[in-house]
């Protein structure tokens, strides 16, 4: 039977966020896994550890989404994200890390991993292939539940309701493949391959007399394209992408249309299917980049909430293997 849970400080006026905590003996929660960032496209890392070593920068990037502003206690994201290549016996081999802490309600998650990729030339272009593995904790503020006054189904005393706050951890792993060309970059991974399950117990304590409540960290693969094509006698470049999403229960795409001049500001417009329409900006000068991208939903939600903000900022440091710099390679992505 499912158990309706709210946080005190909503405005039920505009929109109650709500969390639902299924419950026979064992209560289990599938959590939302990834940040849903609408500049994707500048932290490919996130998405695809086959991403790690791609050009030949050491990259470092962070940000923040801030979802559905207007409505207390939405999801917020933070996010950093690192990588650069090496060479070793000759061959290319990258390696990232990444940070990623989110709220969503009464939930508070955080994932650290590391990454690392293998990379060799073919038809005129690189295939890598990536591994990621981590550390995901998650935390449920039980004492935060609020059950109104009048409610026929639940009682305050109820045991299927935690009353206090919980937490657990678990090992992640995921992989990944991606194919860079020139003009297109093409990639395909799973993140969270292992489901992993977490027995939430009292913050505080090493075990719990039972393990009443869990979260899983649910499975989720990613198709990534990105393309490059210069126009003709100018100073403008166009950059289409698109990221498809899906746990095969459903299926979200994205597609993103940019446009850069003189490799140093863009501007581009974005649609995620049935979810929102984005704008953004962008700027990249003396290898500092900063990105700003806003999302109006195209759902009900919209009348509580004036949309999403995100930026993303970072800096690419020149990587030098040689005297000549004889294995360099460019990346199709604005750095």
């Amino acid at each position: 039977m499912p158990v309706w849970i709210t946080v005190r400080s909503l405005i039920p006026t505009r929109l109650l966020l709500l969390l639902c905590l299924l419950v026979s003996g064992v209560s289990a929660v599938r959590a939302q896994s990834d940040p849903q960032l609408t500049q994707y496209w500048a932290v490919p890392t996130l998405y695809n550890p086959a991403e790690t070593g791609a050009t030949d920068f050491l990259r470092i990037r962070g940000g923040a989404k801030l979802q559905w502003v207007g409505i207390k206690n939405a999801p917020q994201s933070f996010l950093a994200v690192a990588d650069c290549p090496f060479q070793i016996a000759g061959k290319r081999i990258g390696v990232g890390a990444n940070f990623v802490s989110e709220k969503l309600g009464l939930f508070q998650n955080l994932q650290v991993n590391i990454q690392a990729s293998y990379k060799f030339k073919i038809f005129k272009g690189q295939l890598s292939i990536g591994v990621e593995g981590g550390y995901y904790n998650s935390k449920f503020k039980g004492s935060e539940i609020y059950i109104p006054e009048g409610d026929e189904y639940h009682q305050p005393d109820d045991p299927a309701l935690p009353n206090s706050d919980l937490t657990g951890n678990a090992f992640d792993l995921s992989a990944g493949l991606s194919y860079t060309h020139k003009y297109f970059s093409v990639g395909l991974s799973g993140l969270h391959l292992l489901e992993p399950t977490v027995e939430l117990n009292q913050e505080g304590t090493e075990t719990a007399d039972t393990h009443d409540f869990e979260t899983m960290l649910g499975r989720m693969i990613y198709f990534t394209a990105s393309g490059n094509i210069p126009l003709k006698n100018t100073l403008f470049t166009l950059q289409p992408s698109v990221l498809v999403k899906t746990d095969f229960r459903m299926v979200v795409p994205e597609v993103t249309m940019r446009a850069t001049y003189n490799r140093f500001l863009s501007a581009g417009i974005g649609y995620r299917l049935n979810e929102a329409v984005s704008v953004m900006i962008g700027a990249e000068f003396k290898n500092f980049f900063l990105g700003y991208a806003f999302d109006y939903p195209l759902s009900k939600i919209n009348r509580a909430s004036s949309g999403s903000h995100e930026i993303i900022a970072g800096y690419s440091l020149k990587l030098d293997f040689s005297k000549k710099n004889r294995n360099a390679h460019r990346s199709i992505r604005l750095m």
